[in-house]
């Protein structure tokens, strides 16, 4: 077997994981990157703007982001990426621009603090559809809107 068969099946039960600080997180993305390099766990670890991308095996990813997590639960998020770090097809720097998915990322950042209000502030929601009212009932409740 050759060395480049050995690194890609070495490679297959590797994973990356996206760890996003929310706009209320309680740490910033170097805070989050040294936290992760205290955990002493065999990832390879690149901070980010948004906080940081993790790479190892998946038993351990998943480990490290349990254990982040922990630390600010309602504003630190996690999502899969599909390239590794420093991954020619996606990296930044080789392509010299914004990578495919970053706006999206972006898109997904505002709504954060919406997520995090919500996990903090929990609502009962009900999946009870409403019921219909009549034109006549809805034509009262116009007339005492406009009172």
């Amino acid at each position: 077997m050759s060395p480049e068969n050995n690194q890609i099946s070495s490679e297959d039960n590797k994973v990356t994981r996206m760890i996003v600080l929310g706009p209320k997180a309680q740490l910033s993305s170097s805070e989050l990157a040294g936290k992760l390099h205290m955990l002493e766990l065999p990832l390879t670890i690149k901070s980010t703007c948004y906080g940081a991308l993790i790479h190892g095996n998946e038993e351990v990813v998943m480990d490290a982001v349990e254990k982040i997590r922990d630390l600010d639960p309602s504003n630190i998020f996690t999502k899969d990426r599909g390239f590794p770090p420093g991954d020619p097809r996606r990296c930044r720097a080789k392509r010299g621009a914004a990578r495919e998915g970053f706006h999206q990322l972006e898109k997904e950042y505002e709504l954060l603090e919406y997520v995090c209000d919500a996990l903090e502030n929990p609502e009962k929601v009900s999946l009870k559809k409403p019921e219909k009212i009549s034109p006549e009932d809805f034509q009262k409740i116009a007339q005492e809107c406009e009172k």
